[in-house]
């Protein structure tokens, strides 16, 4: 009973980790996400299909890879296109949960390309443009993190929700 609540607490707290991991990066977000997903659901307090963890591993190691291979340091010099793209993906992934379960991973899919069409059209995101195939490469280095983790995140959410 005690580690139960053990893994529930460490479990949250990994969530909130990545939270915060997805606003402010120093690394990939969707580690803590995925541990604390796998953490809470061995603390049975949510149940978890093996394929949705099968799917969301393959999705963090993808994303771990990609910023591994990624250039350090941003592209224009500046790191605030991660408030915008993280907020529009946690605004997207709420409107999802309060929609339905399905729609959730597309809300948050569309949150993050609309935080970060928001974030182009700042004096800062000037250069990024919709036509310019630099948007979807942006959009593949740092959407794509927000993403997955803020995914997870709503993930573990649903399971206490429903």
């Amino acid at each position: 009973m005690i580690t139960q609540y053990a893994l529930l607490v460490v479990g949250v707290a990994c969530l909130m980790a990545a939270l915060v991991l997805v606003l402010m990066p120093r690394m990939a977000a969707c580690v803590p996400a995925y541990v604390g997903l796998l953490l809470l659901h061995w603390s049975y307090f949510i149940a978890v299909p093996v394929s949705t963890f099968v799917f969301w591993g393959v999705a963090t190691l993808l994303v771990v890879g990609l910023r591994y291979m990624s250039p350090r340091g941003e592209i224009d010099g500046k790191a605030s296109s991660n408030l915008y793209i993280g907020l529009g993906a946690i605004a997207g992934c709420l409107l999802g949960i309060i929609v339905g379960a399905r729609v959730m991973v597309l809300g948050v899919i569309l949150g993050a390309i609309a935080g970060q069409f928001m974030y182009s059209r700042t004096p800062d995101g000037s250069w990024l443009k919709m036509t310019n195939r630099d948007f979807w490469r942006y959009f593949s280095a740092k959407c794509l993190p927000a993403i997955v983790a803020v995914s997870i995140i709503g993930i573990a959410i649903e399971g206490f929700i429903f």
